[in-house]
């Protein structure tokens, strides 16, 4: 049985790293990542609905995913995602 990790590069990623090269930097042998898919399925238990948005962005200086969703009521939500960890960070009404 193997044991492997999906890499998957954001298209902002690349932009990302170079505003935030402290975060990279001489570390990127021990820097984990959740992958959008996985920042995917935890906003989903968060909140029930359509997906229409998913952004690379960082708050407090921390990388996060920014993952909206449009619930069945049509209100839209915004769900924060802590991109090393996975740690919910904030759902709220966009």
């Amino acid at each position: 049985m193997y044991n492997y990790q999906r890499t998957y590069h954001h298209p902002y990623e690349q932009h990302w790293k170079q505003q935030h090269p402290h975060q990279y930097m001489g570390h990127s042998h021990s820097y984990r990542q959740i992958t959008i898919e996985d920042a995917i399925n935890i906003a989903r238990q968060q909140v029930q609905g359509e997906v229409v948005k998913v952004e690379l962005d960082s708050k407090g200086g921390m990388p996060i995913y920014e993952v909206d969703i449009v619930n069945p009521q049509g209100m839209k939500y915004e769900v924060k995602i802590n991109i090393q960890s996975g740690e919910v960070i904030e759902v709220e009404l966009d």
